[in-house]
């Protein structure tokens, strides 16, 4: 029988608590490390709808990549959604473990897969620690495009209805910059690394007065994180092959609608 501290030795040994930013809550949130753990279930989010699934399926511990718990609770109520999912858990006795910033900062987390959607090469990490860790990446786009041309491509290859994006630049993009989640703070980063467009989510108003040489795009703080979810999943399955290890069968949690 497998114990919490099993499933987090391998999450951290890949993504370790060092990398995660000051203002974030990575690690275990519920739970014991000497817990049994049977079995584990990730998402994107710890809902409690996603704690329901759990118990229904039989698991003990739950992985995500947002935590559940950001900062230190008043009042723990089944009336508000954090509230009712650290209940459920609790009551239920589920282990809740989150890899968030540090799975952000890794090389191979949440932006190089962004890169792999679309096939990037020469691809480094945009802001980079003493270690080579870091926020976002820069690489190529398979072969220069024009801006409508770079929309579609990356509307097609993240699977996007719309996106939203500053004015259009002219001539040809060679050299993207992506980040996931809320990327905003990466922008000058990003316009310093020389691309000519910049993918990310969470973009506010403002920021899309862009130079004319520099284009932003905003696919959506879900949309650019969601890679997550299969890169937990291989990697607890890789380690654990008799292992019971599932993804949430509600696997498109998007809280944001477009209508």
């Amino acid at each position: 029988m497998f114990k919490v501290r099993d499933i987090v030795k391998v999450i951290e040994d890949f993504a370790p608590l060092s990398l995660q930013e000051k203002w974030d809550n990575s690690g275990l949130g519920i739970g014991s490390e000497d817990a049994p753990v049977s079995s584990v279930l990730i998402g994107l989010d710890c809902t409690p709808e996603l704690v329901d699934e759990a118990v229904a399926c039989g698991a003990d511990m739950i992985v995500t990549h947002h935590p559940l718990i950001f900062s230190g609770l008043k009042k723990i109520s089944p009336d508000s959604i954090v509230g009712s999912a650290v209940i459920k858990a609790v009551s239920a006795g589920i282990a809740v473990y989150a890899a968030h910033t540090t799975a952000d900062k890794v090389v191979s987390g949440v932006s190089w897969a962004m890169a792999g959607r679309l096939s990037l090469s020469d691809v480094s990490v945009l802001d980079p620690d003493a270690d080579g860790n870091g926020l976002g990446v820069t690489g190529l786009l398979p072969e220069p495009m024009s801006a409508m041309e770079a929309v579609a491509f990356v509307k097609e290859r993240f699977s996007l209805k719309v996106a939203r994006t500053s004015r259009p630049v002219e001539g040809k993009i060679s050299r993207v910059a992506l980040c996931g989640g809320a990327g905003s703070s990466l922008i000058d980063r990003a316009m310093s690394a020389g691309a000519g467009l910049y993918i990310t989510g969470d973009v506010s108003y403002h920021h899309f007065f862009t130079p004319k040489d520099f284009m932003l795009m905003d696919i959506g703080h879900y949309e650019s994180e969601k890679d997550i979810v299969q890169i937990l999943f291989s990697l607890l399955k890789k380690n654990f092959p008799n292992f019971a290890v599932r993804i949430t069968e509600n696997e498109n949690s998007n809280p944001i609608y477009y209508l």
